[in-house]
């Protein structure tokens, strides 16, 4: 088993054997193997409130679990990776490469996905994938194709008039965002992943003169905002707006495989302690998340 410790505000992995349905490959993952079968990918999603796992193939789910329970990550993320696989009946071992979203977000829920990827790299001995929280979070519209119906009374619109806008609740008044579109070759990013606030979002999409679809735990934020500037937009799906394994499996797909010691967080922004540090005569600082 995985066992994840919190110290100090920072999850480190203190086992990493992954032992939990570790087997050979048998029975009906015998027969996926030895038909040749594309390999599979495990998914983990914990930088916000919710958390999430999946298996896909290619790019195709094959299953996800999704928590919005607002437990700690700490308790529910490996227990749903631990059913996903036994529920698929699947051992690590059928498992080619593990992705992992590296931030922005949650500090704390960061450091437990990014342990936790790294405990089945180390574990299982197999590659490890990371990707932008807000990357994630726009792919899992990269299907929208070359038209996209933001309004339902609109005929499609060219792709490339809609921004994806990914935003995540950053706290201290500021949004996690990233800028994307896309078009026939799939997702463009159009801005680095940052930290802004609502109002310089909207008047930035305001200026742009285009069509936002608002995604993300922190899209509700953004509203206000984008109204009062009379910006077009429209918010994502309720069933997609939230980040997801899913998303973190097709951002994926073209990544980079890593080992275990190169897989590293994107916290965007510096820690408390960070913070701490570089002003020493203060001795209270907002705690990130």
């Amino acid at each position: 088993m995985i066992t994840l410790s919190l110290e100090s505000g920072a999850a480190r992995v203190m086992r990493a054997d992954v032992s939990f349905n570790v087997r050979e490959r048998t029975g009906n993952a015998a027969t996926r193997a030895a038909t040749g079968d594309a390999p599979i990918m495990l998914s983990l999603e914990s930088s916000a409130k919710a958390a999430s796992v999946a298996l896909t193939r290619d790019g195709r789910l094959l299953a996800q679990y999704f928590h919005d329970s607002g437990l700690t990550h700490s308790r529910t993320l490996l227990k749903m990776a631990e059913d996903i696989l036994r529920n698929n009946d699947l051992a690590v071992a059928d498992i080619a490469r593990v992705a992992v979203a590296r931030g922005p977000g949650s500090f704390t829920g960061i450091r437990i996905g990014i342990a936790s990827a790294k405990g089945f790299a180390w574990g299982a001995d197999i590659p490890v994938r990371a990707v932008s929280t807000l990357r994630a979070a726009a792919s899992v519209f990269v299907d929208l194709g070359s038209g996209v119906v933001i309004f339902p009374t609109e005929s499609p619109r060219p792709a490339n008039d809609v921004v994806i806008c990914p935003a995540m609740d950053a706290r201290r008044g500021e949004v996690y965002n990233a800028l994307f579109e896309i078009g026939i070759g799939g997702i463009t990013r159009l801005v680095p992943d940052r930290a802004l606030t609502a109002d310089s979002l909207a008047e930035e999409a305001a200026r742009s003169g285009k069509t936002y679809l608002l995604t993300g735990d922190g899209a509700h934020i953004c509203v206000p905002a984008f109204d009062a500037r009379g910006v077009k937009y429209r918010l994502a799906p309720a069933l997609l707006r939230l980040q997801c394994a899913y998303g973190v499996a097709l951002a994926a797909e073209n990544a980079p495989d890593l080992t275990a010691a190169e897989l590293t967080p994107n916290y965007l922004r510096a820690s408390q302690a960070e913070r701490l540090s570089a002003y020493p005569n203060l001795t209270y600082l907002p705690r990130e998340r």
